[in-house]
C-alpha cells in the first residue's frame, strides 16, 4: 500500500513513515518545513517529501491512505481536497498505530508531560537487552543501538510514547486514547499545552479517561511524589504502584548523587533494596525515568514478582538526542543542547547542571516556539526556572504575530525583572542577533568558564547547529 503522511517531518510521524519504509510499503508526504534530525532520518530512508501543500500534487499520487498529523487544521489546501474529492480514506496518527501497529500485541504506554521520550527509550532498551524485541515507537531519536521506531516480534510487546495532545482535527481526543495500555506509565502531570487544554483540571481529565483503559491484570506506575497524580492512587480497576523518592512508594529512588560524567542511584522495592547502578544520564528527573521504566519492563518479564525479573542495568544506555545532549566544547565553554518546552523541564534541568558544573557560570538560552511557552500563561514559573541561572537569554518568540497582544509571552518583561534579581538577561528579536551575542562572548579570552544550554522544541534559528561547528573549527 502507498501511504501518505500530511505532516511527515513530525518526529512520531516521521518515526512510522521510515518503519512502514523498511517494511516495504510505498511512503511519500509534506510538510511545511522539516529539521534535522528527522530531515536526515527521511532522507536516509529513501522518503521523498515535499516542502508546502499542493492538492493536485496528492490528487497525482493518489495514494491509498492519508495519515493526517495533529497540527493541521481545516483550511489547509490538502484537507480541503480529501473532504471534498471523497476519493482517498483518510485517519490519524493515532487510530493507525492503535489498529495497525499494536493490535492485539502487549501495549506499555509511557505518559506524562515530562519524561516521555526518555522514559519509552531506556523501556525499549531494557526489554532489547533482556531478549524481548519489542516493536517500539518513540517520539524522538534514541543515541545507540537502535531506531525510534521497529516493528519487533509480532507476539512481543509493544512499547510507545502516550501523548496527552489531541489526535487530528477531526478527533480531538488525546492520543494516548487509541494505544490499549496494558502497563501505563504516568510520570507527572501539569498544566500544559495550552492550545488545547483549559487548566490543570482540564488536563488530568483526558489523564483520567487514559488510565480507564487499563485492564484489571495490567498495571498503573504512578509519580508517587506529584501530587497531581494522587487522583489516581487507588483506583478499583486495576493495580497501581507508585514510583518515587519518598518512603511510601513501592518503588523507592535512594541515594542520588551526581558530577560532570555520571549519576548514581539505587532502588529500593517495598522497603528493601533491588538495583543499583551508574549512568551517563544527568539529573533526578532521569533517575526516575530510569525507575519507572525498570519497573514496568520486571512487571512485562514477570507479572506477579518484578523484583524476580532479569532486568539489565542503565550503564549502557545512551540517552535520546536533544535532551541534555552535548554540542561540544569550545575554550572554557561547554555547549548542550535540551528539548525545553516547559518552565518544570527547565528548572529541573537548570537544577542538575548547577549541581553537575558548580564551579561554571550557567548560561541559558530559551526560544520560546511550544504553544503553551510562547505564551504568557505559565510566564512566572518560565521567570522562577529562569532564575536557577546566572545568565538568561530570551530569543523571539515563535510565530508571535500569530498570538493575541494580550496572551503574548512578555520575553522583554521577563528580562527586566530577572535583572532586577541581580542576573544578566537579554530578550532578543532576531535570531541573528543573539547569535552574534554569544559570538562574542565565547571568543572573549577574558571569560569565565561557562555552561550554555540552548532550550527548545525547534531548531533556534540554527543556532545548536553552528554551536557544533565552532566546537569543531
Amino acid at each position: 500500500m502507498h501511504v501518505y503522511f500530511l505532516g511527515i517531518g513530525g518526529t512520531a510521524m516521521g518515526n512510522i513513515a521510515v518503519l512502514l519504509k523498511r517494511l516495504g510499503w510505498a511512503v511519500s508526504g509534506s510538510d511545511q518545513k522539516l529539521y534535522p534530525p528527522m530531515s536526515e532520518l527521511l532522507s536516509a530512508a529513501g522518503i521523498v517529501w515535499r516542502e508546502g501543500y499542493c492538492a493536485s500534487s496528492l490528487a497525482r499520487e493518489n495514494p491509498g491512505l492519508v495519515i493526517v498529523g495533529n497540527a493541521f487544521s481545516r483550511g489547509n489546501e490538502e484537507i480541503e481536497w480529501l473532504l471534498a474529492e471523497r476519493k482517498i480514506p483518510f485517519t490519524s496518527l493515532a487510530s493507525f498505530i492503535g489498529e495497525r501497529v499494536i493490535g492485539q500485541r502487549q501495549s506499555l504506554v509511557v505518559a506524562g508531560t515530562h519524561g516521555k521520550t526518555t522514559t519509552s527509550t531506556i523501556l525499549t532498551y531494557l526489554l532489547r537487552e533482556a531478549g524481548q524485541q519489542p516493536g517500539h515507537l518513540i517520539g524522538g531519536v534514541p543515541r545507540g543501538g537502535f531506531s525510534g521506531a521497529e516493528w519487533g516480534r509480532p507476539q512481543g510487546p509493544f512499547v510507545i510514547e502516550g501523548d496527552e495532545y489531541d489526535s487530528a482535527f477531526f478527533d480531538k481526543r488525546s492520543k494516548f486514547i487509541h494505544y490499549r495500555p496494558r502497563i501505563a506509565v504516568v510520570n507527572n502531570v501539569e498544566f500544559d499545552h495550552a492550545d488545547i487544554f483549559r487548566d490543570l483540571a482540564d488536563v488530568k481529565r483526558t489523564f483520567g479517561h487514559f488510565i480507564r483503559l487499563i485492564p484489571r491484570q495490567g498495571y498503573l506506575l504512578l509519580n508517587g511524589d506529584d501530587p497531581n497524580c494522587s487522583d489516581w492512587a487507588e483506583v478499583p480497576w486495576t493495580q497501581v504502584l507508585r514510583v518515587g523518592l519518598g518512603r511510601e512508594n513501592d518503588l523507592r529512588i535512594a541515594d542520588f548523587s551526581e558530577n560532570a560524567n555520571s549519576a548514581y542511584f539505587r532502588l529500593e522495592w517495598q522497603g528493601k533494596p533491588w538495583l543499583a547502578g551508574k549512568w551517563s544520564l544527568p539529573g533526578i528527573f532521569n533517575a526516575r525515568n530510569a525507575a519507572m521504566a525498570t519497573l514496568a519492563a520486571a512487571l512485562y518479564l514477570s507479572p506477579t514478582d518484578p523484583t524476580k525479573a532479569e532486568v539489565p542495568g542503565w550503564s549502557g544506555f545512551r540517552g535520546v538526542r536533544r535532551r541534555q545532549e552535548s554540542l561540544g566544547v569550545v575554550g572554557q565553554w561547554h555547549f548542550f543542547e535540551d528539548f525545553g518546552h516547559h518552565p518544570t523541564a527547565i528548572r529541573l534541568a537548570l537544577e542538575s547542571f548547577r549541581e553537575r558544573f558548580p564551579q561554571h557560570q550557567l548560561v541559558c538560552a530559551v526560544e520560546p516556539r511550544s504553544n503553551t511557552l510562547r505564551t504568557n500563561c505559565l510566564e512566572a514559573e518560565l521567570q522562577k526556572a529562569l532564575e536557577c541561572a546566572d545568565e538568561v537569554l530570551l530569543g523571539p518568540v515563535d510565530r508571535l504575530q500569530a498570538l493575541a497582544l494580550e496572551s503574548r509571552l512578555g520575553t522583554s518583561s521577563i528580562a527586566e525583572r530577572l535583572r532586577k534579581k541581580g542576573l544578566r538577561a537579554e530578550a532578543f528579536e532576531e535570531h541573528a542577533e543573539l547569535q552574534r551575542y554569544l559570538e562574542e562572548k565565547v571568543k572573549d579570552p577574558q571569560g569565565q568558564p561557562a555552561v550554555l544550554i540552548l532550550f527548545s522544541n525547534g531548531a533556534f534559528g540554527g543556532l545548536p547547529a553552528k554551536l557544533h561547528a565552532w566546537a569543531q573549527e
